[in-house]
């Protein structure tokens, strides 16, 4: 695909990865990853950035877990606030999606050769 995220993408990729279940930081990168079927390798630094400015907006919220073996590690869950944004994104994104297919064309526009 060859398509590097962008800073505007990343808050809505990491709601969409906090909507189902709570991750920490590593998790939340390996799962957008994954999903995007390895288009998409979302670099820890640019991360956690993305999860303070999350956090302090109150659209998620962290907590320090201690584990078993291995240091403490902060997981994160999404919030009520954080749903209804991710449900925004959701909408502007199937917009722009539309728009785009309108513009730029393809299958359903294709000819049965």
């Amino acid at each position: 695909m060859g398509r590097d995220l962008t800073r505007g993408d990343m808050p809505a990729l990491v709601l969409a990865a906090l909507a189902t279940n709570p991750a920490h930081g590593y998790a939340i990168a390996r799962s957008i990853e994954e999903k995007s079927g390895r288009a998409f390798h979302m670099k820890e630094g640019t991360l956690y950035p993305v999860l303070r400015t999350l956090e302090a907006d109150g659209l998620i919220s962290g907590e320090w877990e201690v584990q078993q073996s291995g240091p403490a590690r902060k997981v994160y869950r999404i919030t009520e606030r954080g749903l209804s944004e991710l449900a925004s994104r959701r909408r502007d994104w199937d917009d722009y999606a539309a728009i785009m297919q309108a513009l730029l064309g393809g299958k359903s526009d294709a000819q049965p050769a």
